[in-house]
């Protein structure tokens, strides 16, 4: 009877925990000497990078434009099915994406001509570039958890500079029902958005 009982005491607090990465801010973050006077009236996330939570991509895609929208703080925020279909319906939109992360992942720098290029393509005066790090259910510390984990970059597509980076996870503790990964991320992406220069969103932190 004792183990049943300290059982369903360990349950509970699994349970009711959930695990959020680094308590009060992001795990890391990097702003541009332009941060503070940035102030995009348009934004759009690019297509997901790729990488091997492929599944992903559309969700989190749509998550992160939603945490924009729910902002309120950029004017026109586009959202995910824009953004593909631009890329889907012209072979040079798609060309040219394909060349800038490309140029990304060799040099870890945003090309300027090909961000340029982006930015009138989408119509937008900046650009998010996301990378899907986690999106999972694992063993955490010997909890079941379901974990999203998400790298951004902000981009001016006027000048094709990096204005902010920052990565962050949010993980979910379960027992029996393991949590929708796209709620964890929706969590997740709501509190990066947070964490944008001020200047970008309007807010100050």
């Amino acid at each position: 009877m004792r183990f049943l009982k300290d059982w369903c005491v360990a349950a509970m607090t699994v349970l009711l925990v959930s695990l959020t990465g680094c308590a009060g801010g992001l795990l890391e973050t990097w702003e541009g000497p332009g941060a503070k006077v940035f102030r995009p009236q348009s934004i759009a996330a690019l297509p997901p990078m790729a990488s091997q939570y492929d599944n992903a991509r559309e969700d989190i895609q749509e998550v992160l434009a939603v945490s924009l929208v729910k902002a309120g703080r950029i004017e026109r925020v586009v959202h995910a099915e824009q953004v593909a279909d631009i890329f889907q319906s012209s072979k040079e939109a798609f060309d040219t994406l394909v060349f800038y992360f490309s140029r990304l992942e060799m040099t870890g720098q945003s090309d300027r001509e090909t961000a340029i290029k982006l930015g009138k393509a989408m119509n937008v005066e900046a650009f998010l570039v996301l990378r899907i790090n986690a999106w999972e259910y694992a063993g955490k510390a010997g909890n079941n958890v379901g974990r999203v984990g998400l790298t951004l970059r902000l981009v001016d597509a006027t000048t094709g500079a990096t204005i902010w980076k920052a990565r962050h996870e949010k993980s979910s503790g379960y027992i029996f029902n393991r949590p929708n990964l796209k709620e964890v991320a929706a969590e997740l992406t709501d509190e990066m958005v947070k964490y944008m220069p001020p200047t970008a969103i309007g807010q100050k932190r």
